[in-house]
């Protein structure tokens, strides 16, 4: 008995060190829409900075508002703080000399790294005759961007079937397209097969888990049925009597992505993208429990 404790302890043990220093992040905001959504955000950009993760992102609404308050986040990060700054940008809304003219005012301005999408079309409108990998080719036309791309490990809902949404991503990364970042899921066997079917299919580029910690279960199940991300039984009994009770959420969400981001390491993924919900505590709390922590000076 006693050597069987011995072997589950070490066992532990280099699972914790395996992971020291060995993980890189890059971290989602969204644009706020008021004033104490805006304080929010900034807090959270303030506390996650000293990560020294690879970049941020900031997602860009299809309406002109929610497009201005993106590019007010993207230069304000810009300008006060040393994050690359990685802007999303869509496709669907906007002209092509509108993107080109958009994506060289982000040159000039040193943005280096943008996260290309189609797009939501709206409600009642036809087929989109423009997709991702037509922007991704604009850009690269305009300058050597560092171009972020979406792939979905349970296929894009609206994709025929998943062959076709996995050529859909092949063609995005051979117009230029230097990594996908993965919608966010807790399959993780889904997330290995999607990632053999890349390789089967050519895509040499990296397919970096999108991580999302999850605080409200209510929430998440919002976000699950919208995208048609499956949510595992165990996962819901995680959550099971919670609902009045935040703090206790708190652990068992930090947990979860925890454990995902320990397993997948195991697999060889040493890049997560996390969607921090514009809140900092939980991210922060698993990136310090993960090994990644503040470099001195910070």
């Amino acid at each position: 008995m006693a050597f069987h404790h011995a072997q589950l302890a070490q066992s532990l043990n280099q699972s914790l060190a395996d992971l020291q220093g060995d993980i890189n992040v890059s971290f989602e905001f969204f644009p706020p829409a008021t004033e104490e959504m805006s304080q929010l955000l900034w807090r959270s950009v303030d506390r996650l900075a000293p990560l020294n993760p690879k970049f941020v992102s900031v997602t860009y609404g299809a309406n002109s508002g929610v497009r201005d308050r993106t590019h007010d986040v993207i230069t304000r990060i810009q300008r006060d703080t040393s994050l690359q700054a990685a802007p999303h940008l869509t496709v669907i809304d906007a002209p092509d000399c509108e993107l080109a003219a958009l994506a060289q005012q982000y040159w000039q301005s040193g943005v280096r790294s943008i996260v290309a999408l189609r797009g939501d079309v709206p409600s009642g409108c036809e087929r989109p005759k423009r997709y991702a990998s037509d922007l991704v080719r604009l850009l690269k036309g305009v300058a050597d961007f560092d171009i972020s791309v979406a792939a979905y490990p349970e296929v894009h809902p609206e994709a025929a079937n998943a062959q076709a949404d996995l050529i859909n991503l092949k063609r995005k990364i051979d117009a230029g397209a230097n990594r996908a970042i993965t919608q966010f899921f807790f399959d993780i066997e889904a997330y290995l097969r999607f990632r053999d079917r890349c390789v089967s299919a050519g895509i040499e580029a990296e397919i970096i888990p999108g991580i999302l910690p999850v605080t409200n279960f209510t929430q998440l199940q919002r976000f699950a049925g919208q995208t048609r991300v499956s949510l595992p039984r165990w996962l819901a009994q995680q959550f099971e009597g919670l609902e009045q009770d935040s703090v206790t959420r708190q652990l068992v969400g930090a947990n979860v992505a925890i454990d995902m981001v320990k397993v997948l390491s195991r697999e060889g993924i040493k890049d997560f993208h996390f969607y921090t919900l514009n809140r900092a505590e939980l991210t922060y709390a698993i990136c310090h429990t993960l090994g990644i922590r503040p470099t001195a000076g910070d």
